[in-house]
């Protein structure tokens, strides 16, 4: 569950004052006290404003060690564009990466990348209807390019150049990000729903993309104008988080910001709202290239800042009415034979927060058109159920426990929370006003208040969310559907009318232990310290290998693996179907005598999430826990191996998933394409193939089940790996107990290998699939591999090199392309072999000449290696990547997993930086004549469809 500051009112000491005429009057003013109780403002962050009225927030926080994260942040989106800027927000955000006063042209982003600053990953920015937000994360060891990050700052916010010719040349690349992120079935529906979601208002006509004649036509100096009345100090903010002295800080900020002037005569910065709606708001909409049929009921409301602690309390309120109608609408998936197969409602910021309002939103998804009546009034009816009757005691104690222990989680990691964390927070203080209380502040607040929260009071909120007034309507289906859907009055009825016969809700928990008797526990028979890397390998009786490296990287966290080899591979030809969706309908079915419903209710309050899974080569056990869960997570994971579920209707559930997804699979480009890709780049084995609706009669329970049984049935082939907060002498007992009692063969398996490799030679693969221009290309160099660490640096180095070259020419040269991107996969499962894709959308007639470009830099790199500055890129990032994952449970966890699965020594971790020193201009050369073999070239490329 993902934690939200959400919440209450103060019914209780209404009814309290009522019933005492004489001391009314006192009681209403105390309560009118303390709804107005404004939130304290956390103490840790330092908030200031500067003479020309420039915000900032400060606030030193160690995690991540010697990293800061810097901000600037502008009040200002697409929403105040004039007619003729329509776009030129987003564009201004771009330009302010392609020159300022003091980084001309892309030195910027040259200068990052050599200070290990990655483009994209960790450097970017995004512009929404009201704010253009910049992000830079910067180390602070070194001072020189921590306090250049103030200047790169004040440089975004009042010294961008515009270049003419930088200008000209971005635009090809906006074109192409509107062609990489739309000209689709949604965009195509969203340019229907908008009017009618937006209500024709201002917001309607300033989606932040803009308008593509405007961006390939406007003047230069129509952008210069936007930059200077818009990009003002009374509108920005600097944020800063991070391992630094606040006080040097905020010195760099006075000294880098004071300067910057608000404009003479400067723009009023109007508010702009979203109009009220008496009569339902409907709309129906299809596409040829739409694979689902989707009902929406939305309610629109006011939006709430969250300043007072009454706001807080209704927003915890409203959180655990979302969680307790989340459940409800799970439970019925969960029973089987549900109308619908994704249903969700919820209260919250509409449209994801993009406009100042909030609604409650209803969403079903229907097997196809007929089912969509069954479904709208099955979601819809959950809304009328909650209406009339509310919720019960045992759903709301389940619902408090949850938000209790995730507030009790939050404080004890709050001296690990990630610099990011707070400033998002205090974005949002920044933009919205929403409140910034310390996580002390809070936990004592969630612990003195949460119980005093009323059913009936949570009941009434609840019942207001459906509304008469301010309803929106919408169906999107398939164009291949219309005549089966509905016309927007007898949509309407179906609202109207759901939930009619309604009855109240009955609760099912269950209340009897996960494991009634503990099995009979094994022993430990070797234990071996690698000291150097703080590891504890142990092995169990059962021949269990465990690999143990407690950390203080999180107060409150255990993250742990298992694999073994074998998976679907051993499955034969005519059970594959059923073992490939086996870890599917064993994750989906509870275990034991628990159903996943029953198991959910039963695990109120823990903090632990374990999930078996089976690949093509190995199966395995992923999950994670907090340290006073760890026992409850381990007896999972017996449970899984031992006593795993078998149910039919979770089956006919899976089964009425996949044909809904597969029926309309064919009429999606990018899924043709996928599907054709994955034919070729695996020899067009029919195991690597997308399952076929015609074949979904081959699944079998049972055969799935059995399968399932028959990879976990030998616990002796698995490597365990736990990283954490844990003492290795306390989880010892737990790992006998219920790691080394799992059932054992002794007997040693593999995987066998399915020849799911690329076809050999220069192979070129086109799909006609697509209404609109716009085109897909993949770039795939392949072969055999000599698999070790040396081969797999420089295999990371080629790939870093080429990806700075493909952007460079690509996009900043050729202007053709958004966000091309180069990959690198290398494996010794089945056997070793490697994969280095170049990945790019264009224009169709684009296509050759951008595949040209891409093979021009390609034999650039096999004639000269690497550039030594691009080098110098690759090996700053690698450090810089390199001190942020040794305090990084996941990064250890994965780590460790495959060196002991694969035999490798875990101590090359601790030399890994030593190694870069292997990177060299003739190392690269080497590497990309080796590796970058046109004789094993694979170009797959997605067309539109012929006219």
């Amino acid at each position: 569950m993902k934690f939200k500051y959400i919440t209450s009112s103060l019914a209780v000491a209404l009814f309290i004052a009522a019933c005492s005429p004489k001391a009314t009057t006192v009681k209403k003013d105390a309560m009118a006290t303390e709804m107005a109780k404004t939130l304290p403002t956390d103490s840790n962050v330092k908030i200031g404003t500067l003479p020309n009225g420039l915000t900032y927030y400060i606030r030193k926080n160690v995690e991540p060690k010697n990293r800061a994260e810097l901000y600037l942040v502008n009040k200002i989106g697409s929403i105040v564009e004039n007619d003729d800027q329509q776009g030129l927000a987003h564009f201004t955000e771009h330009m302010a990466f392609n020159g300022t006063r003091d980084f001309p042209k892309n030195e910027l982003v040259n200068y990052l990348q050599k200070a290990g600053v990655r483009f994209g990953a960790d450097l970017n920015a995004y512009t929404g209807f009201n704010q253009t937000v910049y992000q830079l994360p910067l180390p602070t060891d070194s001072t020189a390019v921590f306090e250049k990050g103030f200047d790169i700052l004040s440089n975004w916010a009042g010294y961008l150049t515009f270049d003419d010719k930088e200008i000209d040349q971005e635009r090809g690349v906006i074109v192409e990000e509107d062609r990489q992120r739309g000209k689709n079935a949604q965009e195509r529906m969203s340019k229907q729903l908008l009017p009618v979601l937006l209500a024709n208002s201002r917001y309607a006509e300033r989606i932040p993309i803009g308008k593509l004649d405007i961006i390939n036509n406007f003047q230069h100096q129509t952008i210069r104008d936007f930059y200077h009345d818009w990009y003002r100090p009374d509108l920005q903010a600097v944020i800063a988080v991070g391992d630094f002295d606040v006080n040097r800080v905020e010195q760099l900020i006075k000294d880098n910001f004071s300067e910057l002037k608000n404009p003479k005569d400067e723009r009023k910065r109007e508010q702009y709202g979203i109009p009220d709606n008496t009569a339902p708001l409907v709309k129906i909409v299809t596409d040829p290239e739409f694979p689902y049929n989707i009902g929406m009921v939305t309610y629109k409301h006011k939006a709430e800042k969250l300043s007072t602690e009454a706001d807080l309390k209704k927003k915890t309120m409203v959180s655990l009415i979302n969680i307790m109608l989340s459940n409800r609408l799970t439970e019925i998936v969960q029973k089987g034979n549900a109308p619908f197969i994704f249903a969700q409602s919820n209260y919250g910021a509409f449209q994801g927060g993009l406009v100042n309002l909030d609604a409650f939103n209803s969403v079903a998804v229907s097997k196809d058109a007929a089912g969509l009546e069954a479904a709208v009034k099955a979601v819809v009816a959950e809304n009328v159920r909650m209406k009339k009757f509310g919720f019960t005691q045992p759903e709301l104690d389940r619902a408090k426990i949850n938000i209790q222990t995730e507030i009790d989680k939050q404080f004890k990691e709050k001296d690990k929370t990630k610099s990011a964390v707070f400033v998002q927070k205090y974005v949002n203080n920044f933009l919205k006003g929403d409140a910034i209380p310390s996580i002390d502040y809070m936990h004592n607040f969630y612990t003195e208040n949460l119980n005093s929260l009323s059913l009936e009071n949570i009941n009434k909120l609840a019942a207001g969310f459906v509304t008469d007034d301010n309803m929106i309507a919408i169906i999107q289906a398939p164009e291949k559907e219309k005549a089966n859907l509905p016309s927007e009055a007898t949509y309407l009825s179906w609202i109207k009318t759901a939930g009619a016969d309604v009855t109240p809700y009955v609760d099912n928990a269950v209340n009897k232990p996960l494991m009634a008797t503990k099995p009979k526990a094994g022993t430990i028979t070797s234990e071996n310290k690698v000291d150097a890397i703080g590891v504890t390998e142990l092995t169990l009786s059962n021949g269990i290998k465990v690999v143990l490296k407690p950390t203080d990287f999180k107060n409150d966290q255990i993250l742990f693996s298992a694999t073994s080899k074998g998976g679907t591979s051993l499955a034969s030809d005519a059970d594959f179907r059923s073992a490939e969706i086996a870890d599917q309908l064993v994750g989906s079915s509870g275990i034991a005598g628990f159903d996943e419903n029953q198991l959910g209710k039963l695990l109120t309050g823990k903090v632990v999430n374990v999930n078996p899974y089976i690949g093509t080569y190995r199966q395995g056990i992923s999950g994670s826990s907090s340290p006073k869960d760890l026992e409850t997570a381990l007896q999972l994971v017996n449970l899984y191996f031992t006593a795993p579920r078998k149910d039919e209707s979770v089956l006919k559930t899976q089964l009425e998933s996949m044909k809904t997804v597969l029926s309309n699979r064919s009429d999606q480009p990018i899924a043709v394409y996928q599907d054709t890709a994955s034919a070729v780049l695996n020899s067009y084995k029919k195991r690597a193939q997308t399952i076929k609706v015609d074949e979904l009669n081959q699944i079998n329970l049972d055969k799935a089940i059995g399968f399932y049984k028959s990879r976990f049935a030998n616990a002796g082939g698995f490597v365990f790996t736990f990283v954490g907060n844990f003492k290795v002498d306390e989880i010892k007992p737990l790992l006998t107990t219920y790691l080394a009692s799992l059932p054992s063969t002794g007997t040693a398996e593999n995987f066998k290998d399915l020849g799911l490799e690329p076809l050999s030679g220069d192979i070129t693969k086109k799909v006609y699939k697509g209404l609109e221009d716009k085109a897909t290309v993949s770039l795939v160099y392949h072969g055999g591999y000599d698999y070790n660490e040396k081969n797999n640096l420089q295999l990371d180095a080629l790939k870093e090199a080429l990806n700075i070259k493909i952007l460079e020419r690509l996009r900043e040269k050729e202007s053709g392309v958004y966000s091309p991107r180069v990959s690198v996969n290398y494996d010794n499962e089945p056997k070793p072999e490697y994969t280095i894709s170049i990945d790019f959308s264009c224009a169709s007639a684009n296509v050759d000449k951008l595949i040209n470009a891409a093979n021009e830099e390609v034999a650039k790199l096999r004639a000269n290696g690497a550039t030594q500055d691009d080098i110098q890129k690759f090996k700053a990032e690698e450090n810089r990547q390199y001190e942020l994952q040794q305090r990084d449970n996941g990064f250890w966890l994965g780590y460790l997993q495959d060196a002991y699965s694969n035999g490798k020594n875990p101590s090359d971790v601790l030399t890994y930086l030593k190694t870069l020193e292997q990177v060299t201009v003739a190392s690269t050369k080497q590497a990309a004549n080796q590796y970058l073999k046109p004789n094993d070239y694979i170009k797959l490329i997605l067309l539109p469809e012929k006219k």
